[in-house]
């Protein structure tokens, strides 16, 4: 499951448009319905910080979890006061914390990562067991539809001082989708520097995540099509769920 190593440099470059603060406010929104405002909050799968610093700047305290020690490094490197975030270099599927939390979110199809349901299912029942009583669990996955809307294809993208390529592979069969990056990233000496990375995630849908989350103990609330109000329809690519912790 390792990735984002080298990549994790130029991530937050080819990411500059990613919708966090919609999905920040969104996360926050949801919380808040089930009478959470404040209290202590796990990023599952938090990267490079993004979404962590800004639910830290929505009244919670934060605690971030990620399997990349160099995205870690580079969340640290954002904050002025490295301490005011516990980051934690962490395997998700199976983390520990000191305690438990009011809320746990996971975004940015980290889900997806893990390829077998099984472990999906262990990622669950560690979440029920680190909640607090009626604790929310918010995270969102890539469905099936979106990866066979991608399909085999080859994608690039070219910034001021770096570039990327693509190279995207589908298996319905399986489930399984896997890419290959291969990009360059500028030096101090303006050389460009080649890289290589492979990604694979599966692709699930909604009665395969909700019989997860039943075996796992938790209890399904609600799901949507993205970031939005939208219910999911057979067409989504994005799916937001929003489940509970129902006792250990």
């Amino acid at each position: 499951m390792e990735s984002y190593t080298d990549f994790a440099g130029i991530y937050d470059e080819f990411m500059e448009d990613t919708p966090y603060d919609q999905w920040a406010s969104f996360i926050h929104e949801k919380l808040k319905e089930h009478g959470i405002s404040d209290g202590l909050l796990l990023d599952l799968g938090a990267g490079t910080g993004e979404m962590t610093r800004r639910m830290r700047d929505r009244g919670f305290d934060m605690i971030g979890v990620d399997n990349s020690t160099e995205m870690l490094n580079i969340a640290r490197n954002k904050e002025e006061n490295p301490e005011e975030i516990l980051y934690l270099n962490q395997d998700m599927r199976e983390f520990e914390l000191y305690g438990t939390v009011m809320g746990i979110m996971s975004v940015c199809d980290c889900v997806n990562y893990i390829t077998d349901p099984e472990e999906l299912l262990s990622v669950f029942k560690l979440c029920n067991n680190y909640l607090d009583p009626k604790g929310i669990f918010i995270f969102d996955f890539n469905t099936k539809r979106k990866y066979e809307s991608i399909g085999d294809a080859t994608i690039s993208d070219v910034k001021e001082d770096a570039a990327f390529i693509w190279d995207n592979y589908y298996d319905e069969e399986e489930c399984i989708n896997e890419y290959d990056i291969t990009f360059f990233k500028e030096d101090k000496e303006g050389l460009y520097k080649r890289f290589d990375e492979t990604h694979i995630q599966r692709g699930y849908d909604l009665d395969e995540i909700k019989d997860l989350i039943e075996r796992s103990g938790l209890i399904f609330l609600d799901a949507f099509d993205d970031y939005s109000k939208k219910k999911v329809c057979k067409d989504t690519e994005r799916i937001v769920v929003i489940c509970m912790e129902q006792g250990k």
